[in-house]
This record gives C-alpha cells, sequence and structure tokens, in this order.
C-alpha cells in the first residue's frame, strides 16, 4: 500500500438510506474536481457473495461493471458522478469475505491456526480495502460500509476500521453520517439520535472526524455547537447535509458547507484549486429550467420500488438534460397491461421504455405495450428482456409465429426467437454465470442506432443467459426488423431496430449502466430526441 494514499471511511447510523453512497460520490466529485485521484468503494454486510441473484425488491438494481462484477447500485452513482468507470474491486459483501477466508483456510494457508473474526475476517476485509490501491495508485480511496452502526453484520468492518484508523494515523479519517429529525409537535430539530449514533460507534472503538447531518432544516450554530459538543468533533466538521430537490445538487450544497475543505485539513493534504464545477452546474440549471416535457412511459414488473430501475431513470435525467427537456416518468406495471386497456394506458406518451428483468411475470404487458408503440409510431427503447420482448411481439404479429416465445418462458414453444445462449446450458449455478461485464458490438452503417452513437464499434455492458436466435434471422429481417447490430466473434444479434418506423431499437445489453452527468448516454439522449419530435409533431 502506498504510503501516500489517504484513506476515508463513510459509515452510518440512526438509519439506513440516508444517503451515504451520494455523500461519498459528492466529496469524491469535489475532490476530484481539485485534482485528486480518487475511487469509492462499497462494503455490503449481507452475506450474499453479490447481489447477482438477490430479487431487485431486495436490493434495488443489480449494477453491472465492464470486468463484469454484479454489484450494489451505489457503484452507479459513483461512476455517474465521477465519470471514471468502477471494477470488482469497489464493492465486497461478507459473503466474499468470508468465502476468501474460508479458501484460505482449506489451502492450509493459515498453518493450521483457528480462523477467527479478528484477525482473519478483519485482515481479509483491511486487504480487500487496499487491493484497489493496487491495482491503480490513487491520491483517496473513499470507502463507504454499507448498513448503520449496531447492525451485527457490519462489526467486523467497524473494527476493521478502527485498526485502520490506529494503523494509518493521519492518512485516514471517518465520516459519520447521521440524522437530525425535526419533530413537528415540539417544532424543533432533536439531535439526540446523532448522539447516540456517535456514541454507538465510540463504544466500538471509533471516534469520528466529521459527522454529516441529514436534515429537513438549517442547523444553526448552536445545534452545531450542542452535536460537537456531545460527540468530541470540531464544529466546522458538523457538516448540514440538507434534503436536495435531486441528488445532482448535493455536490454543491457539500461545496457550501467546506465539506472538502474539512477533509483535506483534517488529511493535511493542500486545498490545490478551488473546483470547477462548471460544467455540473450549467448540467443542474438546465435541469431546474427546461424548455420542453416529456412523458415516457416505464413498462416493468418491478415498478414499486423505483430503485430497481435507478440506471435506467437517471440515464433519462442526463438525456432529458441534453434535449433540454424535463422528463415525467410514468411508472408502469406491466401486469396491469393488456390488450384492451393499452391504448389508455399509453395514448399520452411521447415514448415508450421496456424496461430490463426475469421470468413470466408481467412479460404479456411489456409484448403488449411494445406492440402499441410498433403500430402506433411512438418512439420505443427496449432493454435486454425488453429487447427479446421486441422479437417476440414483432415474430407474432408481423410474421405471424403465434406461438413464438422465449425458451426461459415456454421451453417447449414451436417457435423459440429468444433462446438460452449455448454455453449458458452448461451452467448450473445462478450466481456470477451470466453473460456479464463490457462486449464489443459491431453497428450496421445507415441504422438509427448509428446515427445515434455516430459510430460502427462500440463496447457496452450485458447481463443476461438468453439471445435472439439466429435461425429466425432470415425471416425477420425480410418482414423489416433489421439486426442493427452484432457481436462479431459469437455472431450475436445485440440491437435490432425496424426500418418502418420513425424511431424503434432494442438492445440486448445496458446502456444505462454507461451513462452519467457529463456524458449522457447517445442511445437515451436519441430516444427522446425522437419522443421530443413526437411530441412536436403530434402535440
Amino acid at each position: 500500500m502506498s504510503n501516500t494514499t489517504k484513506f476515508i471511511f463513510v459509515t452510518g447510523g440512526v438509519t439506513s438510506s440516508l444517503g451515504k453512497g451520494i455523500i461519498s460520490a459528492s466529496l469524491a466529485k469535489l475532490l476530484q474536481a481539485r485534482g485528486y485521484s480518487v475511487t469509492i468503494q462499497k462494503l455490503d454486510p449481507y452475506i450474499n457473495i453479490d447481489p447477482g441473484t438477490l430479487n431487485p425488491y431486495e436490493h434495488g438494481e443489480c449494477y453491472v461493471t465492464d470486468d463484469g462484477a454484479e454489484t450494489d447500485l451505489d457503484l452507479g452513482h459513483y461512476e455517474r458522478f465521477l465519470n471514471v468507470p468502477t471494477s470488482q474491486a469497489n464493492n465486497i459483501t461478507t459473503g466474499r469475505i468470508y468465502k476468501n477466508v474460508i479458501e484460505k483456510e482449506r489451502r492450509g494457508d493459515y498453518l493450521g491456526k483457528t480462523v477467527q473474526v479478528i484477525p482473519h475476517i478483519t485482515d481479509e476485509i483491511k486487504e480487500r480495502i487496499q487491493e484497489l490501491n493496487e491495482q491503480h495508485p490513487y491520491d483517496i480511496v473513499i470507502t463507504e460500509i454499507g448498513g448503520t452502526v449496531g447492525d451485527i453484520e457490519s462489526l467486523p468492518y467497524i473494527e476493521a476500521v478502527r485498526q485502520l484508523k490506529w494503523e494509518l494515523d493521519e492518512d485516514c479519517l471517518v465520516i459519520h453520517l447521521t440524522l437530525v429529525p425535526y419533530l413537528a409537535a415540539a417544532g424543533e430539530l432533536k439531535t439526540k439520535p446523532t448522539q447516540h449514533s456517535v456514541k454507538a460507534l465510540l463504544e466500538l472503538g471509533v471516534q469520528p472526524d466529521i459527522l454529516c447531518c441529514r436534515t429537513e432544516h438549517p442547523l444553526d450554530l448552536e445545534l452545531r455547537k450542542k452535536i460537537a459538543r456531545f460527540t468530541n468533533v470540531t464544529i466546522n466538521a458538523v457538516i448540514e447535509a440538507r434534503d436536495a430537490s435531486t441528488i445532482y445538487e448535493v455536490p454543491l450544497l457539500m461545496q457550501a458547507e467546506e465539506l472538502d475543505t474539512v477533509v483535506l485539513e483534517k488529511l493535511d493534504l493542500s486545498k490545490r484549486n478551488i473546483p470547477n464545477l462548471d460544467r455540473w452546474k450549467e448540467f443542474l440549471d438546465k435541469l431546474k429550467n427546461p424548455k420542453y416535457e416529456l412523458n415516457v412511459a416505464l413498462v416493468g414488473k418491478y415498478v414499486e420500488l423505483k430503485d430497481s430501475y435507478k440506471s435506467i431513470s437517471e440515464a433519462i435525467i442526463h438525456a432529458g438534460v441534453a434535449n433540454n427537456a424535463r422528463v415525467k416518468v410514468h411508472w408502469i406495471q406491466s401486469e396491469n397491461i393488456n390488450s384492451r386497456n393499452v391504448k389508455e394506458i399509453l395514448k399520452k406518451m411521447h415514448g415508450v421504455l421496456v424496461a430490463p428483468g426475469f421470468g413470466s411475470r408481467g412479460i404479456a404487458g411489456k409484448i403488449e405495450a411494445i406492440r402499441f408503440a410498433r403500430e402506433s409510431q411512438v418512439p420505443f427503447l427496449g432493454i435486454c428482456l425488453g429487447m427479446q420482448c421486441a422479437v417476440i411481439e414483432f415474430a407474432r404479429n408481423v410474421l405471424g409465429l403465434v406461438d413464438a416465445h422465449t425458451t426461459e418462458i415456454n421451453p417447449d414453444t414451436v417457435h423459440p426467437v429468444i433462446s438460452m445462449m449455448e454455453e449458458q446450458k452448461r451452467q448450473s449455478n445462478f450466481g456470477g454465470t451470466m453473460r456479464l461485464g463490457a462486449y464489443a458490438c459491431q453497428l450496421k452503417p445507415g441504422t438509427k442506432i448509428y446515427q445515434a452513437y455516430e459510430s460502427d464499434q462500440i463496447h457496452e455492458r450485458h447481463r443476461h443467459r438468453y439471445e435472439f436466435n439466429n435461425a429466425y434471422l432470415t425471416q425477420i429481417k425480410e418482414a423489416g426488423m433489421i439486426p442493427a447490430g452484432k457481436n462479431t466473434e459469437s455472431g450475436l444479434i445485440e440491437a435490432v431496430e425496424i426500418a418502418d418506423h420513425p424511431w424503434f431499437v432494442g438492445v440486448q445489453y445496458h446502456p444505462e449502466y454507461k451513462s452519467t452527468v457529463l456524458n449522457p448516454h447517445p442511445l437515451f439522449v436519441a430516444f427522446l430526441e425522437a419522443a421530443l419530435k413526437h411530441q412536436l409533431s403530434h402535440g
């Protein structure tokens, strides 16, 4: 480990979902803007090896990195804020920690010693924290600890932080995110939850250096003094983390609170230059003051929990700003769509996006939504299963192959236009065995997707087991569905579009994973540009 690298740990107390990921990403953005090389990692306390087998209702979307890691959705925030790719090393779970330790024990690496939480589990955690820096030396590594202080699952992580804080001394600091709730009945903010949260952290041997206090109302000087007095932090290290109208405001709010300045002072680092966030501010200005408004349907099976499609909704925001438009996303449960009501549900939409997913629930509604978009000439974007459903709908209603389906849902279909990939047929486990990570795709010149990318060679991230069945390629092509993108090594069709439609594109990969604030994804930008044209021509 480089002795010049500084380590920042972000813990949380009182309740989950306070926004540790956004605070971490915002701080990283400010430090990056000052000229420091920064990365962020997430340590998740659950015992799953990764979130790949988790139902999205459990933990939100599963994010995928270039190197094929299935990770926590916070890595999406890290990439969207920093505009830098993450990797397998940026997300570690308790499951992976214990798996690594057990494998070492089986190999005899511990020379017959009794394997214990301390030092073996905590040493493994510390190694994983340092691994990021060994791959690519950074000035600053920010590590977000999942869960809240006091959780049984988090104890080994907090202990590892305690040890590192002792070992690294001035090269390490802890930021604790906590809650200062407003009690309407009393008409005031209450600091006791923060005091108790810090006390719980102190009992585990960790003194926080900085407190970020989530609050609905301003923290006045007296409240800050009170919090500082009871928690052993300096007054300037009591940071107000006020609720924001959008997560993209948080870096500017943290800059106004001088979070980055306090961090640099405590780590004995130069403040270098004042962060230049002009492009970020320009993005925010366009986000808040759009010229147009669009209605876009997001049709999926997990819409009750919007974090299930977090990267898609954020990519829509980025592309909306690029089109000077505020996009109102209509979250539509695909189970509720049928041939009788589809027109009523979608008639006011300027674009239809059919989301990824697995399993049979809601697939009939997705196919109906796609049929409406195709026949009504409404701009359409299908992602992963959304593309597969587009192929199924086209095969059924244009080619007349009424039994056309995916073998995922109907293994005995007469017309398996979507079928399991050959290499997937040999897999027996579910975790980490899909086609994962970034692959090359060659685009067909002259197509709408080619126009969107302005290139014939792209690299996009995948997460799937099923693929377009090339046995039906000639039929589908002759009927007007264009194979617009393919992997030249495997022959896998990765993108389709319809020739006689204003904008109808389906992609097997996940473009949403690569959209960032400063680089909105070209496919989403083109989709919303088409939606805007549809709105202007149809009202």
